[in-house]
């Protein structure tokens, strides 16, 4: 990924995080599922958010160094 895309990844980090608690508690209030029942799914989209922001700041596999990055003098 490149630079925008990983900003895209940091920009939507706290929108997502709140439109899935938003709708843990829709769920919690308007169907027969509990909090205590859904909570694991805030664990999976952290764990996603993190994954996305891990690779967002990595350079893409297969793409060698550039010239000077680390190579014999």
């Amino acid at each position: 990924m490149n630079a925008n895309e990983a900003n895209l990844v940091r920009a939507v980090r706290w929108p997502v995080t709140l439109i899935t608690v938003g709708g843990l508690f829709a769920l919690n209030n308007f169907t027969d599922y509990s909090f205590g029942q859904t909570w694991p799914v805030l664990l999976i989209v952290f764990g996603f958010l993190s994954l996305l922001g891990r690779t967002a700041g990595s350079a893409p596999a297969g793409v060698p160094p550039g010239p000077g990055a680390g190579g014999r003098r």
